[in-house]
């Protein structure tokens, strides 16, 4: 399963955004973003510029360094997880569940199983349906 950083970084912006209790007008405004943009960008449907990027970590306080970081960590996590096709929830050293799969994926255009979302949250990770 492949994650798209565009996802990955959307999940972990959002995610700082909610921790904090702020709303995507509040960001928008302080980074100087349309609120339209920066949703899609928080939902990975827009990849952003690197100066998009810093804009939204200065409004959200965060050091653009610290989340690039993270998403590196979430998506080799996620990656590793994934062994010959198959989602595996046992890389969690607590024991606790650590993935979702989703069963019976639909066929979509072309015979391909549709693609699988991944959404990250600290401290798990989930894979969801798109």
């Amino acid at each position: 399963m492949t994650v798209l950083l565009r996802e990955a970084i959307g999940d972990r912006l959002r995610h700082a955004r909610t921790n904090q209790r702020r709303t995507l007008r509040e960001i928008s405004h302080s980074a100087r973003v349309s609120l339209g943009y920066l949703s899609e960008v928080e939902r990975g449907q827009k990849e952003a510029s690197s100066e998009l990027l810093a804009a939204i970590c200065d409004a959200l306080e965060l050091p653009l360094p610290e989340l690039l970081n993270t998403v590196a960590t979430d998506m080799a996590s996620v990656d590793d997880m994934v062994l010959d096709g198959e989602i595996s929830g046992s890389e969690c050293g607590d024991g606790a569940e650590t993935a979702e799969t989703v069963s019976g994926a639909s066929s979509g255009a072309g015979g391909m199983s549709t693609a699988l979302r991944t959404t990250i949250a600290s401290p798990t990770v989930r894979v969801f349906a798109a």
